[in-house]
């Protein structure tokens, strides 16, 4: 026996130590983002005092994310997943340096705001597919839910950590946040490249029916398209986070500090909640829990919107984190369960394209609604449409609404009875 337990113990070994390099990857290069965002977000305010222009800086990372999205979700699928994410991370990292130059050198500019959040839409859209694809290689199946919970335990930490400090960074110069966000994206870029993995490259011809797979396997899977669709419309409809510059100068009045604390204060909501999932991972009535977590989340963004204490305000927007990563993990974890690894990257590379539509297109959303309403009225409206949208999924996706467990085993899954729903969905 014990000559046959290395071989046993040996690559379960090499899986941990690869996933915990990931884990670190990712918590590196999730502060580095957040940080960034930060900072981009406050300078174009600083330098324009538009709603307007914190929306297009959603935007035009939204853009390129849905036009390279199929491209890139064909290459996370044919090439090395770490090394592909290792080379995101350090064009973020050029990124970051070119805006740490213009911001030392004086000459930085709405456009060029534009042009760097441009690229890093442009670099996103790989990079998230990339490392939603790669998790399920080095984590068993049966415990992906507490391995998505852990993993975003790790990165809401980050998150609630690394917005104060890029504000409090801030202060003291937009340089000095960028070329810390740049040794972040470094070390992350760094520690991508030590992940060892079995890499099994297909045949994968650059065709369209290769590129649409990945949106095929979604359209027929009424759960998995119930829970991206439900993300989308939620998120899209309910986030405020564009809208925090003008909540933190004009509503609340607590500076950029006051603005990286309100950026934080989901992350804070979500890292606690993560934690608790990793202890209890979700198991039974997935579909109610997640479209629960869905009302909840407008039902906060509606308080937040409202109020105009800065203590409230936060604790709103840290009931809005916590019921986000109920959705995440959930959704996270249907994605990669209900995907053959060999169209992970494609069907992840669609996720990325909901996930930025949700993110990017709502901040765009969120500053023409602020342009027209004000920053009240966008958050106000965006938290009853999402309690609809929450209502509403109750009858769209029955399917979704059923779902039971969140890993199926196989016999649950042959007497599911969910082929004739996408005749429906297409009937829509």
């Amino acid at each position: 026996m014990s000559g046959t337990a290395p071989a046993v113990t040996a690559p379960a070994l090499r899986q941990q130590r690869a996933f915990l390099r990931l884990w670190c990857a990712r918590l590196a290069g999730t502060a580095a983002s957040q940080m960034l965002m930060v900072a981009v977000a406050w300078q174009m305010y600083d330098l324009t005092a538009s709603a307007l222009d914190l929306g297009l800086v959603g935007l035009v990372q939204f853009v390129p994310a849905l036009a390279l999205a199929l491209v890139a979700g064909h290459a996370v699928d044919r090439h090395q997943r770490a090394h592909l994410l290792a080379l995101c991370l350090a064009l973020q990292m050029a990124v970051a340096l070119w805006l740490c130059a213009a911001s030392a050198g004086g000459f930085t500019s709405r456009a060029s705001l534009l042009g760097a959040s441009l690229v890093l839409g442009s670099v996103r859209a790989f990079q998230m597919p990339a490392q939603q694809a790669l998790t399920p290689l080095l984590v068993p199946a049966a415990l992906l839910p507490r391995a998505l919970a852990f993993s975003a335990a790790g990165l809401q930490g980050a998150i609630v950590a690394r917005p104060a400090l890029g504000g409090l960074i801030y202060a003291a110069g937009a340089a000095a946040t960028y070329a810390g966000c740049a040794l972040l994206f470094a070390g992350a870029a760094a520690l991508c490249l030590t992940i060892r993995y079995v890499h099994r490259p297909g045949a994968l011809p650059l065709t369209a029916a290769a590129l649409l797979a990945g949106v095929r396997h979604v359209w027929i899977n009424p759960v998995v398209l119930g829970a991206l669709s439900l993300d989308l419309f939620a998120v899209l409809l309910g986030g405020a986070v564009a809208l925090l510059p003008m909540y933190a100068r004009d509503i609340l009045h607590v500076g950029p500090f006051g603005l990286g604390l309100l950026r934080a204060a989901p992350a804070l909501g979500a890292f606690t909640t993560s934690v608790a999932l990793t202890r209890w991972p979700v198991r039974r009535r997935t579909g109610r829990l997640l479209l629960a977590a869905v009302a909840v989340f407008g039902v906060a963004t509606l308080v937040f919107g409202l109020s105009t204490h800065f203590m409230l305000s936060l604790a709103a927007l840290a009931v809005t984190g916590a019921a986000d990563m109920v959705s995440v993990v959930i959704r996270q974890t249907l994605v990669q369960i209900e995907t053959p690894d060999a169209m992970r990257g494609r069907v992840s590379a669609v996720n990325s394209v909901f996930i930025g539509a949700s993110n990017q297109l709502g901040e765009f959303e969120s500053g023409v609604t602020a342009a027209w309403l004000g920053p009240v009225g966008s958050v106000v409206l965006g938290g009853v449409g999402t309690i609809v949208v929450a209502a509403a999924w109750l009858r769209v996706f029955p399917a979704l609404a059923r779902r039971d467990a969140l890993v199926q085993t196989d016999a649950a899954r042959e007497s599911e009875p969910h082929r004739p729903e996408p005749r429906a969905a297409r009937g829509r």
